[in-house]
Order: C-alpha cells, then sequence, then structure tokens
C-alpha cells in the first residue's frame, strides 16, 4: 500500500487534528474498514489470524495482516507467538482493548436507536 505524501495538505490537516486530540486518531484507526470487526472477533474469543479471517468472510489476508498490527500498534491487542512448527500466535485484547470494545458496543447499540427508528420511519 503506498505511503501519503507527507507534505500533501490532507496529510498536514490529519496530523493536525490527531495532535489537538488523540480521540482524533482514535476515530480515523477505528474508522479504517475492518478495525472494529477484527476487534469485536478477538473479543469473542477468535485470537487465531485463521479464525478472524473463517469469521469475516470477505476480508484479505492482507488487510487482516496490517489491522492486527495497526491495533497491536495502538496498544489495543497483544500478539503472542509460541515457538515450535509450524509457528503458533495468538492474539488477545489488552486492558484498553477491553474498555474500549465496552465503549463500542454502547456506540453500536446508540446507532441502532438512530439507523433502525430512521429505517422503520421512512
Amino acid at each position: 500500500m503506498a505511503e501519503r505524501k507527507t507534505n500533501s495538505s490532507n496529510f498536514q490537516n490529519q496530523s493536525y487534528l490527531e495532535n489537538k486530540c488523540p480521540l482524533n486518531e482514535l476515530l480515523f484507526t477505528m474508522s479504517r474498514r475492518w478495525t472494529t470487526d477484527v476487534l469485536f472477533c478477538i473479543e469473542e474469543g477468535n485470537n487465531r489470524f485463521s479464525g478472524i479471517r473463517e469469521e469475516l468472510a470477505y476480508i484479505t489476508d492482507h488487510i487482516l495482516s496490517d489491522r492486527l498490527k495497526t491495533l497491536e500498534k495502538s496498544g489495543l491487542i497483544t500478539r503472542h507467538q509460541f515457538p515450535g512448527m509450524p509457528p503458533k500466535v495468538t492474539y488477545a485484547l489488552t486492558e484498553h482493548g477491553v474498555e474500549l470494545c465496552n465503549l463500542l458496543g454502547k456506540l453500536c447499540d446508540f446507532s441502532h436507536l438512530i439507523y433502525d427508528d430512521k429505517a422503520v420511519s421512512a
């Protein structure tokens, strides 16, 4: 995937917002396709790459790998690699990841109140 140009106004605006408030960075990270789904899969106990990929049928290996790395870098999940052949890797939520999943669950509930009502009244 191509890196963003650091001299573009889009990059500069995003950097400004992220530096202004960490919430902007979190919202940007969580808004990327599949990120919350991967997080919820790990919360539900799918802690292996293959299990997450199987549950999220349309995600590509490349995107799943990228989202796992992003979540790990953000401190929301941990990666545990076990020695042996074939190598075994598991993922787990950190304390912050658990807290974020709880908050995201509440946002999901809230979104149903807003969007389910619109569908009924339309």
